[in-house]
């Protein structure tokens, strides 16, 4: 079933029948065509399997996560697949990530987004754990929705991604977190984020070595 599942997810990616002077994936999610310019010099500037797994459960569970109207952020956006897709299904987007990537971030959403989604997304810049409060007030900020796919990976920023993760989350909002195992550090990660949220693995991937999850703060899991 996983290697079934992953196939399908797989096939929604495409290429260009020929090459041209822009480096480009293609996918098919949310009853669009998505072209995503990438860059291969840094981590952020490509696609990787674990947001094709979020935009696969989005799409696929869209009447149990329905996203029209619901307010999402996206934390590590990268070239903005998960952020494309949640706003193609309705949602009110903010997609967020380090000031160098916000270029291609900001053309690959504008690109898939205009004139087909309900709400135009938001690009914002987000470094993690850093003037939290000045860029995105407790008091004014509600997101239904954190999104993230393959945030944790060997870096020094893991206490500023949890502390980011503390942050944007109010009671009732809903993390989905697509995330690919790697090195042992992932794994300790895991443990800190479970000494604030309540954390449950909604789907897996073997084949892939990826897992899905949703979280909420302690106590508020339905």
């Amino acid at each position: 079933e996983d290697e079934q599942i992953v196939a399908e997810i797989m096939r929604r990616r495409f290429f260009p029948a020929l090459i041209t002077h822009k480096t480009w994936e293609g996918f098919h999610f949310a009853g669009h065509e998505i072209r995503i310019t990438e860059a291969t010099d840094c981590y952020g500037a490509v696609v990787w399997p674990s947001a094709l797994v979020l935009c696969y459960f989005l799409e696929t569970n869209s009447k149990q996560y329905n996203l029209v109207d619901k307010t999402v952020i996206e934390i590590g956006a990268g070239t903005g697949l998960v952020s494309i897709v949640a706003s193609l299904l309705g949602a009110l987007v903010t997609a967020t990530d380090l000031p160098e990537l916000l270029g291609n971030l900001q053309h690959n959403v504008l690109q898939n987004t205009k004139l087909k989604s309900k709400h135009q997304p938001c690009v914002k810049e987000l470094s993690w754990g850093i003037d939290l409060e000045r860029n995105f007030p407790r008091s004014s900020c509600h997101f239904d929705y954190i999104m993230a796919a393959d945030v944790v990976y060997h870096h020094p920023f893991l206490d500023e991604l949890l502390l980011t993760f503390d942050h944007l989350c109010k009671n009732d909002t809903v993390i989905l977190w697509a995330m690919k195992f790697r090195l042992e550090k992932e794994n300790q990660f895991v443990d800190r984020f479970q000494t604030l949220f309540d954390l449950e693995m909604i789907s897996s991937f073997p084949s892939l070595n990826i897992a899905l999850f949703k979280a909420m703060r302690k106590g508020m899991m339905k």
